[in-house]
C-alpha cells in the first residue's frame, strides 16, 4: 500500500472522531492556531482560495472571515469531506465554499487560478512533498500566496522534551482509545518527527520557485506557519 492510500484509509477510518480528538489532544490550541493563520493571510486580501488537504473543513470555514469571493477545498478522504459538507450546510455557506475529492499532488484546477493556496497539518502526509508543493504553486496566480500550517519541533530543550513525551505517550494512547484506530495516532508523532520543519521546509518551498519566504513559530514552536509568494 502506498503512503497516499494509507493516509486516505486512515482518515476515512477516524473521520467521525477527528474533530473531537483535534480539540481534545491540543487542549483547544488548534482554534488559536487557525485564528492566527487567518490573521497572517488577511494582509493578502485573497479573493479565490484553495484549501488543500481540507479534511473536515475547519480552516476553509475560518477563512470565510476574510470575505473572499469563493473557497474551494480538496481532500483525498471522502469520509472527511462528508463531514465538511455537513458543516457548511448547517452554517449555510454552500454559496461560498465547495468541497471536492482531490489529490494534493495532482490538483484538479487549471494553472493560475487562485490568489491563495492553504494547507493546515496536511503537507507532512504528502507522498511526494516537492511534487505537492510544485502543483500548489502551479495553480496560484502570479503574485499569489502559499501559506501552510504544520507541526514542528519546539526550540526550547525542556519544552521539546515535554512535548516529545506527550506526543509519544499520551497522543497515541488517547487516540487509540477514543478513535479505535491503533495506527492513526501513532503515525502522528512519527510523521511530525520525519517532517523537514523550519528552514529545511523553506528550502523545499524555494526549490519549487516560491520566494519571499518566511516562517512564524506558534506555541513555542509546536507548530509553524510557512508563507511564500509566487
Amino acid at each position: 500500500m502506498s503512503k497516499k492510500e494509507m493516509v486516505m484509509n486512515m482518515f476515512d477510518d477516524i473521520s467521525g472522531r477527528y474533530d473531537f480528538l483535534n480539540h481534545f489532544l491540543s487542549m483547544g490550541t488548534d482554534y488559536r492556531w487557525r485564528k492566527q493563520f487567518v490573521k497572517v493571510l488577511a494582509a493578502e486580501k485573497p479573493q479565490k482560495i484553495l484549501d488543500v488537504a481540507t479534511g473536515t473543513g475547519d480552516l476553509a470555514i475560518a477563512l470565510t472571515s476574510l470575505q473572499p469571493d469563493f473557497i474551494n477545498g480538496i481532500d483525498i478522504s471522502e469520509q472527511m469531506l462528508a463531514i465538511a459538507r455537513k458543516k457548511i450546510h448547517e452554517k449555510k455557506l454552500e454559496h461560498l465554499i465547495a468541497f471536492n475529492t482531490g489529490d494534493a499532488e495532482n490538483i484538479p484546477f487549471p494553472d493560475e487560478t487562485f490568489d491563495a493556496v492553504t494547507v493546515a497539518f496536511g503537507v507532512r502526509n504528502y507522498e511526494n512533498l516537492e511534487k505537492g508543493l510544485s502543483d500548489m504553486r502551479r495553480i496560484l496566480k502570479t503574485g499569489g500566496t502559499m501559506q501552510i500550517l504544520e507541526f514542528s519541533q519546539p526550540s526550547s530543550v525542556i519544552f521539546k522534551s515535554l512535548y516529545t513525551l506527550y506526543s509519544k505517550t499520551v497522543i497515541p494512547l488517547a487516540g487509540k482509545l477514543i478513535s479505535g484506530n491503533k495506527i492513526a495516532y501513532s503515525y502522528l508523532p512519527q510523521s511530525v518527527a520525519a517532517f523537514p520543519a523550519g528552514t529545511a521546509f523553506l528550502d523545499i518551498m524555494g526549490k519549487t520557485g516560491m520566494h519571499n519566504l518566511q516562517q512564524i513559530p506558534l506555541s513555542f514552536g509546536i507548530a509553524t506557519i510557512y508563507k511564500g509568494k509566487k
